[in-house]
């Protein structure tokens, strides 16, 4: 386990040396794009070297299975700051293959809940209280299924300019090869 201590003494030299300098850029995405990816370990440092980005490229939002579950939730408006505030102009929903949220199994994850102390009559609570558990952490069977799906609630919101662009890609998680799921231009082709 990584401790707290480490993180910090390293980042003490990292700051005294000035290897900062290398990093520093401004707010907006210079190449006026917007990432919605998987969490995913293997797609830290890969993923921006497979599409050539830079410090400051892009702005890069991060959700399990890079996935846009509701309309009104923080990743949407993610999107939207980084549209409207940001200058972004392209959407890019990159999953990837071999993702934990495909077959992704709520019972399992919420025993495993219990096991890690959070009491049955939590779990009781909530469904009682309307929220669909099982439902909210289910994955999907298919990677190009959940970004076609990620791709259409992103493009059908009611607050995105209908000139932003949004495209959807699949990335192998081992060689960075990018596969194309929805090409945006073609839709913004189509409701011209």
């Amino acid at each position: 386990m990584y401790k707290l201590d480490d993180v910090l003494a390293y980042n003490r030299s990292f700051v005294e040396n000035k290897e900062y300098e290398a990093f520093v850029t401004d707010k907006f995405p210079e190449k006026k794009m917007v990432i919605l990816t998987c969490m995913d370990t293997r797609l830290v440092e890969l993923l921006p070297k497979a599409l050539n980005l830079r410090n400051g490229d892009a702005k890069i939002i991060k959700s399990a299975g890079a996935i846009c579950s509701h309309p009104f939730g923080s990743v949407m408006r993610s999107i939207l700051v980084a549209i409207y505030e940001l200058n972004a102009e392209d959407v890019y929903v990159i999953g990837h293959y071999d993702c934990g949220m495909t077959g992704l199994n709520s019972e399992r994850m919420l025993e495993k809940a219990v096991n890690r102390g959070i009491p049955e009559t939590v779990i009781d609570t909530l469904t009682h209280a309307g929220i669909n558990l099982n439902q909210w952490l289910t994955g999907f069977e298919h990677v190009k299924e959940a970004v076609t799906k990620s791709v259409n609630t992103v493009r059908n919101h009611p607050l995105l300019p209908k000139d932003v662009t949004v495209h959807g890609l699949i990335i192998d998680p081992k060689t960075g090869k990018l596969d194309l799921v929805v090409n945006g231009y073609d839709a913004l082709k189509a409701t011209d």
